[in-house]
């Protein structure tokens, strides 16, 4: 099963790296794609660099830096994955993200946001799990795990 696993660095989408794990430890086969999407630059930003190419390259980097630890754990636990930093709207890059690499299932982590303000004002988990087309699995933070301990590379 492929596994498309958007990470933002927040502690519950590491929750989600982690989940994953135990869910291909308890015989799950499963290849991952990582994901991570960086806002657009903004106006100020194209002024201010003067090269949009730099900005580009800068995206990329932050990006890449911030599936770091989600690589880390994957590569302990032995499981394959390819990885994408793209730029955009969060939530239709996940989804375009997601219908390129043909992944069978997402899982992210949510904020546990209440359904009022999910409501009005949209959380990327939230429209995610409308917009795919394949099962979306939305992970909570785990309040007994040590998120820090767990994330902490040998």
């Amino acid at each position: 099963m492929k596994i498309l696993l958007p990470v933002d660095g927040s502690v519950v989408a590491m929750e989600a790296v982690r989940f994953v794990i135990r869910m291909a430890a308890a015989g799950l086969e499963t290849s991952v794609v990582l994901a991570n999407v960086q806002e657009p630059a903004t106006l100020y930003e194209l002024v201010v660099s003067h090269d949009p190419q730099v900005i580009e390259q800068v995206s990329v980097a932050a990006g890449a830096h911030t599936l770091e630890a989600a690589q880390a754990l994957l590569d302990k636990a032995h499981i394959p994955y390819e990885y994408e930093v793209a730029s955009g709207d969060p939530a239709h890059t996940i989804i375009d993200i997601l219908e390129r690499f043909e992944c069978d299932l997402v899982v992210m982590g949510a904020n546990g946001m209440s359904p009022l303000r999910s409501a009005l004002l949209g959380s990327v988990s939230n429209e995610v799990l409308h917009a795919a087309g394949v099962p979306v699995m939305i992970v909570k933070l785990n309040e007994i795990s040590e998120p820090a301990a767990l994330d902490a590379p040998e």
